[in-house]
């Protein structure tokens, strides 16, 4: 009943992976219908052609790219994309490192490689080359997805995300690339006070006073260097006023320019209407300013008028599970081309679960405990005011994961139909979508008609071996062991 067709092997990995020591579970992720990326867990990456999956006459494997990338990874996202008529496949790689200097944690953190392989013709050949690495280091547990039209990522990390220096790495030398990426710094800083906003360029050791062009109107600035494209150039947030503006160099580094307000007071939240190149910088006096004027919103007592509202809810009260992490996950999204965090949500106490691939066009939900529920996320890059759209509930699913002290994975159909987890060995709980009963349910402590039933099913495998994997289709669990793959009929289909 739920035999699949016979295998057919289409691809197999070195003999001698067996010699390494810190080997990692070899990983594989579809990037589209015909690319598919793929670790051997030693810390090579193969790029594989594999043709139209499933159409057998077309369905041939060809290893396109073939590199050694350091230490043993696997694959957390790859997607397959094309940018200017070129094809380039963006790969995840995750990393898990000894951390000597954390004392308190599990002595681990968390790597996330960011790599885009592009294609480039020289000769009449097409080459396959790793054009940009990105790092970011991370603490504990995380998600990290990719979106294939600008190449953003999405991350879920603790507020102890650190950015590595992102790095540029070519592996063959094509020159005039690497003039295409911007710089990882900001172009220049900015502070403001209620009359004056002062701007500071770095500028290279071999600009003088006669290098600098600098332009000032009453809307708008264009600051040039040599005879270089403008460094800063468009509309001011407010009007200045343009003849009092003044320019200096400073320590022969950098340039530092003075814009006088025409309106004293207003803060303005940004430079350049539309340029995020810069970066504001605060000072104290201003931060206490702002500190002190929401005051008003905050007391240092829990419930200072108990007989106005409801007292607080007592801790006492509460489950185990439903205490709030010490450090709660926030949900971010990364940028590619800017390299900068341009989204930020704290998750607060909901609990990151487990992320899915609903639609492979659209970019992986991700599921989140919200109270005793789990709600399933959809991102959406497109929509930028809009990004997260709710697209199903689990009912009680983020309760009862809560209270199973061995699991492993979880995972949901893509047609919603059922979440299941599983532990580290034998159980798989399989926890159905309410549906309508065919006779009549009366609840006798309340008195009512029940219409709905939501079903769970445990299912014990034959086998004592460590689970692996775990993926979920609408009709099938595919559970896999050191030994055995298991297949579990969920829905009968057709």
């Amino acid at each position: 009943d739920t035999a699949l067709q016979k295998p057919r092997e289409v691809f197999r990995l070195p003999t001698d992976l067996t010699a390494y020591d810190n080997r990692l579970c070899a990983s594989v992720h579809f990037s589209s219908s015909t690319w598919v990326t793929l670790s051997d867990g030693t810390g090579r990456l193969f790029l594989i052609k594999s043709g139209k999956r499933g159409n057998t006459a077309s369905e041939k494997w060809e290893i396109v790219f073939n590199e050694e990338l350091g230490s043993p990874f696997i694959i957390a996202h790859s997607v397959s994309f094309v940018k200017s008529d070129k094809h380039s496949v963006a790969v995840l790689l995750l990393r898990v490192e000894k951390d000597e200097l954390d004392t308190k944690g599990s002595g681990f953190h968390i790597t996330l490689e960011w790599v885009t392989i592009a294609e480039i013709s020289k000769e009449g050949k097409c080459f396959m080359f790793i054009l940009l690495v990105n790092n970011l280091e991370m603490k504990n547990h995380h998600a990290a997805l990719l979106d294939s039209e600008n190449a953003t990522c999405l991350a879920f990390f603790r507020p102890s995300l650190q950015e590595k220096s992102c790095s540029i790495n070519l592996l063959k030398d094509h020159k005039g690339l690497l003039k295409k990426f911007k710089s990882v710094h900001p172009l220049y800083y900015w502070q403001q006070s209620e009359d004056d906003v002062t701007i500071t360029v770095h500028i290279p050791q071999d600009i003088t006073k006669d290098d600098i062009k600098v332009r000032f109107s009453p809307d708008n600035i264009c600051v040039t260097l040599k005879d270089q494209p403008p460094l800063m150039e468009g509309k001011l947030y407010s009007s200045v006023d343009h003849e009092s503006c003044t320019w200096i160099i400073k320590d022969n580094k950098s340039l530092e320019i003075s814009l006088i307000k025409k309106s004293e007071g207003p803060r303005w939240p940004e430079l350049i209407i539309g340029d995020t190149r810069g970066e504001f910088i605060m000072d104290s006096s201003q931060c206490s300013e702002i500190a002190e004027s929401l005051m008003h919103l905050t007391s240092e007592v829990m419930n200072p008028n108990p007989e106005k509202e409801n007292p607080p809810c007592n801790a006492q009260e509460l489950e185990e599970c439903d205490a709030f992490l010490e450090d709660s996950a926030s949900l971010c999204r990364f940028d590619g081309d800017t390299l900068k965090v341009t989204h930020v949500i704290n998750l607060g106490s909901n609990q990151y679960l487990f992320s899915v691939v609903v639609d492979p066009r659209e970019m992986p939900c991700f599921c989140l405990r919200h109270d005793v529920d789990a709600l399933l996320w959809q991102p959406h890059s497109d929509q930028p005011e809009n990004m997260w759209e709710h697209i199903a509930t689990f009912n009680a699913l983020g309760y009862v994961q809560a209270s199973k002290q061995d699991k492993k994975f979880m995972a949901c159909a893509p047609d919603y139909s059922y979440a299941a987890l599983c532990e580290c060995l034998r159980r798989v709980f399989i926890y159905r979508q309410p549906t309508p009963l065919s006779t009549v349910l009366y609840n006798r402590k309340e008195g009512r008609q029940v219409g709905q039933v939501a079903k769970q099913l445990v299912a014990t495998l034959e086998a004592n071996d460590p689970i692996l994997g775990f993926q979920a289709t609408s009709e099938r669990l595919f559970v896999l062991t050191t030994k055995t793959l298991f297949l579990i009929k969920v829905n009968p289909g057709n």
